[in-house]
C-alpha cells in the first residue's frame, strides 16, 4: 500500500488571553490506502486539533502555524480555497462525534447528502436525491425511500450518526477521519456504528483515521496506532506491537487503565498527576512528571522520536 496522506511537523497554536496555547506540536504521521489506523490520548490531548489541521477546518483563535498535510501528493495547508473545496468532503472526508451539532436542524437529511453530491459530482437535484437514498441504503437505515425527507429531530442518536457518515461517503472518498464518532451512544449502537463504518471503508477502499480514547475499538478495528500526548506523537506502532509489547511508558499506562476482557486486574489503575498546560509545558519529556520510569535526564532532555527494531517509533530516552 502507498501512502495517501502524509502529515510532517504540524504545529497548531491558539491565541488565549494573549498567551499561545500549543494544542499541537511538530506532529508527523502517515496513513497508506485502505488503511485502517488509530489515533489515541486522553482527552485534551489535541487529536481532534490534529483532525481539524489535517482538513485545514481551524478557525480564528486557532492557527496553523508550521508544518505540511501531504494528501495524494498535494500540500492541503497551500491549495487554494477552489482546490480546497474538491478535496474536502469529496477526497477527504470527516464524521463528527456530535450529529446534532453539524446537522442542520432545519433541512431535511435527504438534502444535506444531497448538497455534498451535487457540489462534487455535479449532479443535477434528482439524481442527487436518487444518490441520496442509495447511500442511505449503505449506511443501513431503514425506509430510505421515507427517511430521506425527515428532518434530524425525527431520528434517534444512532440513525443521525448514520446520517453523518452517509454524508461522509456520499461521494466515495479516500479518506474518512472518525472523531470520536460513538461517543454519544450506547454500547450496542457503538459496535453496530464501527462495524458499519469499517465495513464500508473496505467496500470503497477508503482508508480510515479513528480518533478516539477508547482502546478497545482500536485493538478490534485498526492496523496501527499513534498515541498523542500533550500536543506530541509518543509512540506509533502496529497494534499487535502497541497492545502486546508497548514501548512508551505513557502507552503502557493507558494499557493498565483499561478494562479489557482478557485482563485480570485486582485493582483499577489511574494515571498519577494530570496532563500539563500547554501554555507552559514541562522542560524535558513532557511525561515525565506523571512517568513511573522517570530518570534523572528526563527532566532535561527533549527526546526525539526514536526508531525501533520492530518498525514503530517512540519519544522516550528509554530507547537512547
Amino acid at each position: 500500500m502507498d501512502e495517501l496522506i502524509q502529515v510532517d511537523g504540524l504545529s497548531t497554536h491558539y491565541l488565549s488571553g494573549g498567551r499561545t496555547v500549543r494544542a499541537v506540536d511538530n506532529v508527523s504521521l502517515g496513513i497508506r490506502r485502505g488503511e485502517a489506523v488509530a489515533l489515541v490520548g486522553e482527552s485534551g490531548s489535541g487529536k481532534s486539533t490534529v483532525a481539524m489541521s489535517m482538513m485545514r477546518l481551524v478557525t480564528e483563535p486557532g492557527r496553523i502555524v508550521g508544518g505540511k498535510v501531504l494528501f495524494d501528493g498535494r500540500d492541503v495547508l497551500s491549495l487554494s480555497d477552489a482546490e480546497l473545496l474538491r478535496i474536502r468532503g469529496g477526497e477527504m472526508s470527516m464524521v463528527f462525534q456530535e450529529p446534532m451539532t453539524y446537522l442542520n436542524p432545519l433541512i431535511r437529511i435527504g438534502e444535506q447528502i444531497a448538497e455534498a453530491i451535487r457540489i462534487h459530482r455535479g449532479s443535477n437535484r434528482a439524481l442527487a436525491r436518487e444518490q441520496a437514498i442509495e447511500t442511505l441504503q449503505m449506511v443501513q437505515l431503514p425506509n430510505p425511500e421515507i427517511v430521506v425527507d425527515y428532518f434530524p429531530h425525527q431520528l434517534s442518536g444512532g440513525m443521525r450518526q448514520r446520517v453523518l457518515i452517509a454524508i461522509a461517503i456520499a461521494c466515495r472518498p479516500s479518506l474518512l477521519i472518525a472523531d470520536e464518532p460513538t461517543t454519544a451512544l450506547d454500547v450496542t449502537i457503538q459496535a453496530q456504528i464501527m462495524q458499519l463504518m469499517c465495513n464500508l471503508c473496505s467496500e470503497l477502499g477508503t482508508a480510515l483515521l479513528l480518533i478516539t480514547h477508547n482502546l478497545g475499538l482500536v485493538a478490534e478495528y485498526c492496523d496501527r496506532v499513534y498515541v498523542m500526548y500533550a500536543g506530541q506523537i509518543v509512540e506509533e506502532a502496529n497494534i499487535y506491537e502497541a497492545f502486546g509489547a508497548p514501548k512508551h511508558p505513557y502507552t503502557e499506562a493507558l494499557l493498565d487503565c483499561s478494562l479489557m476482557f482478557d485482563r485480570k486486574a485486582t485493582e483499577f489503575k489511574t494515571i498519577e498527576g494530570r496532563p500539563p498546560s500547554r501554555i507552559q509545558v514541562p522542560s524535558g519529556c513532557r511525561f515525565h512528571p506523571r512517568c513511573s520510569r522517570v530518570m534523572s535526564e528526563c527532566s532535561k532532555t527533549a527526546p526525539p522520536m526514536f526508531r525501533l527494531n520492530n518498525g514503530g517509533r517512540a519519544r522516550c530516552l528509554l530507547h537512547g
